[in-house]
Parts: structure tokens; sequence; C-alpha cells
């Protein structure tokens, strides 16, 4: 399990007297061959700036830095996946951010990478060579010339092929989970957010949040549109927008307009629930799924990553138990991480969570964050830390109603041919 490396000029190298070692939160630890998986097509393999790669001296078993002008090793995981391990390095510049991204341990074996990770939901999905460049070109050519005045769609248009979203693809690709994006605003300052970013963050947010008011016959165009098959799903919530329930009113009134013209497809909306009257009026006005994000159930460590304003956990766990009571198939968007998510405490706390909220999914999503910045203002850890594999695996047993996956699935996938409201 040769270490991984990258020059300043981003070539890629293995080093054959040098074992690649993970991290753990702030812990370097080996690497065992079981949580090892060829890295997956459609994966990245990206160098960390400012950082310097540590691994095992094969002669001596003593962990040291890699001499030179080198550069620890990463790779960028599809959904599908979900990493158990950081890259090992330690930084050269603690003054310095690492870019918002989701870093996976890396290492050369048996002449192939491979990544300390595991699959937990088919990957054929949201693979991005599943989007052929040229058709989505010509599509969203096609989609903005048919609606001028849709001002949803030339927003979209950029998350498709400047961001290259692959959900904002699916919209103009008439498939599978599609974006209808209606907020400019959040109760909610995240710590890493995508979208927005105060001037003395240090992370530029790597996307552009919306900047206008949707009317509701934009968005209701754009619902029509994607909902023309039994399997497509329309999401509220995206990573270019605020807090969707900021805008119930709009979403409310465009679910009831096209509940009215058509049963086809589901309607998704992806939230922080905080705010829980106004879940209840989309609820109420005819939601199919919804994916809560939620990064812990302890209150203090959510808070300290959410900076919610106006709403506790208490309230998104409210959202969560109405929307299941009404037959909404819930599932929470679970922001994890090597070192966190698995600790003792955490684990319990989230287990109990689930069973109270009546959940049918956790998608394990891994965390895009400069890894430093974010253990800095989380809590500190009170129990044994008990790795990523095995929290799974905790999950896994204590769970066995609920299902790990990586991303929204239509009713069927839950058992529900009739439909999740039926």
């Amino acid at each position: 399990m040769n270490l991984v490396y990258a020059d300043s000029a981003g070539n890629v190298y293995d080093h054959p007297d040098y074992l690649s070692l993970g991290r753990n939160a702030e812990m370097i630890t080996e690497i065992m061959e079981d949580e090892l998986i060829p890295l997956p097509e459609g994966a990245t393999l990206v160098s960390l700036p400012f950082t310097r790669p540590v691994g095992m001296d094969v002669a001596t078993g003593d962990m040291k830095l890699l001499d030179g002008d080198y550069q620890a090793v990463g790779a960028l995981l599809p959904q599908g996946f979900t990493r158990i391990l950081l890259p090992g390095y330690v930084k050269s510049d603690k003054s310095k951010l690492l870019p918002l991204f989701g870093y996976t341990a890396v290492v050369w074996k048996e002449n192939g990478f491979y990544v300390a990770a595991r699959e937990t939901d088919n990957p054929y999905y949201w693979n991005p060579i599943h989007c052929d460049p040229l058709e989505l070109e010509n599509q969203v050519k096609h989609i903005v010339a048919k609606y001028p005045d849709n001002r949803l769609y030339e927003h979209l248009s950029n998350c498709a092929l400047g961001y290259e979203c692959l959900t904002a693809s699916n919209t103009f690709l008439n498939r599978w989970e599609g974006a209808v994006p209606v907020s400019y605003s959040c109760n909610a300052g995240c710590f890493g957010c995508i979208s927005e970013q105060p001037e003395d963050s240090g992370f530029p947010a790597p996307q552009t949040r919306m900047n206008f008011k949707p009317k509701t016959e934009e968005v209701v165009e754009i619902m029509l549109e994607h909902l023309r098959t039994p399997e497509s799903i329309i999401s509220f919530g995206q990573g270019c927008e605020g807090e969707p329930s900021t805008q119930a009113k709009t979403i409310i009134e465009a679910i009831k307009q096209v509940r009215q013209q058509t049963k086809m497809g589901y309607i998704n909306i992806n939230t922080n629930a905080g705010l829980s009257d106004h879940i209840r009026g989309i609820v109420d006005a005819g939601l199919d799924l919804m994916r809560v994000s939620t990064i812990s159930a302890l209150d203090d460590h959510y808070n300290a990553y959410y900076r919610p304003r106006g709403y506790t956990l208490k309230n998104v766990e409210k959202s969560l138990r109405y929307a299941a009571d009404q037959g909404v198939i819930t599932s929470i968007n679970y922001l994890v991480f090597p070192g966190v998510t698995d600790r003792e405490e955490e684990i319990e706390a989230m287990v109990e969570f689930v069973r109270r909220t009546g959940l049918k999914l956790i998608q394990m999503r891994n965390l895009n964050i400069d890894p430093e910045s974010y253990l800095a203002i989380i809590p500190k850890a009170q129990g044994e830390l008990l790795g990523m594999k095995q929290m799974i695996e905790i999950f896994e047993a204590e769970l066995p109603d609920v299902i790990l996956g990586s991303y929204t699935h239509t009713p069927e996938f839950f058992g529900n041919p009739s439909g999740s409201r039926a």
C-alpha cells in the first residue's frame, strides 16, 4: 500500500519505501486492507495544497514526512461512496485553508489506486461519465429557447454547464432527480457553506447563490417539464440557493398547481427543516419526499456547524416527525467526517434520533471542508472513537429497517410501488 504523493506540477507518484497512512480527525493512523476498495469510476485524484505527505517508513515502521517539495494526494469520490479515512498529511502552512472538498485517503496497491471508502449506494446515476457534455449543451440550448422568459432555466444553465452540477444537468436532460431552486436567503449560517461565505471566512465559495425570487409560474414550468416519467424527481433545495422553505408560499402554490395538472413523478425538498410551520404547509400541499440536512443529533455540534437563526434541532426533529406521519418518505443528508461522525456519543445520539423521527433512509454524504477549521469549531470527543467502518456496521445492526445510501430514491426503492402518499 504505497504512499501516493504529488509534485508542485501536479504529477502523481507512488513511493516504494513508504506506506500510505490515513487520518481520523487529528489522528494519523494505519490503513487496513478491509478499509480499501479500488478507486471508483468517476473519482478524481487531487493534490492538497499547503500540505506535506506523511507515510510509514517500511524499513523502520516510523511515521515520517516525505522530504522534498511534495504535497499529499487525496481522492474526491462520486456519490454512492462513503470515505473511511482522510489522507495522511500535515499542513506546511497552518494559516492556509484547503478548498471545500471531501478528501479521501488513497494508496497505490497491486498496480492500481485504492481508496479508504465503502460503496453505500448504486453509483450509476451520479457518475459524471453518464452525462454527455455535447448532449447536455444541446439540451440546455433547447430548453432555454423553449422557455426564454424563465429566469430559473437561465440560472440553471450556468449550474449545469459552468459548475457541472449533475442535478441541474438532469433538469435539462429530463431524467432522474432534477433541480428547481427557489430561495436566495437562508435561516442558517453553515460553516463552509458552498454558496455564500462571509468576506472574512477564508473560504472561497465555489458556487454563486441565486440572487432573485422566482415567480410561481417559473417554478411550475420547470416542474411540469421534468415530471414526465414515473421515476422522475424534482427537488427544491440546491447548492446554489439558500433554505427553500423560506419561500414556502411559492413552493406550496407551485405544488398545488402542478398536482392539478399531473400526478406523474415525485416532488422532493432538500431542507434544514428548521421552519417547522413552513414545512408543515409544504407537506400538506402534496410533498412526496423530504431530505433533511444534518451533521449531528447533538445540539452543541449541530449549532456549531449550522449556526441556526431562529430554530433548534428540536424544530428539525418536529418537522421530520410530522412529514413521516403524513406519509412522506423522509431521509437525512448526513454530513459525515472520519474521526467525528464515528465518535461513540455521536453514534448513540444519531441512532436514537433516527428511531424517534421514523426515517427511511440515511444518505451518507462526505463533508466538504477544511479539516482543521472544522475540528476547531466543534466540541471535543467525549467517548471512544470507533471508526467509520464500525459506525456503519452499528447503524446496520441497530437500525435494520433503515436503508443506508447516498442520495434520494423514489418510493419504489422502499417497496411502495404505488407512491409515497398513496
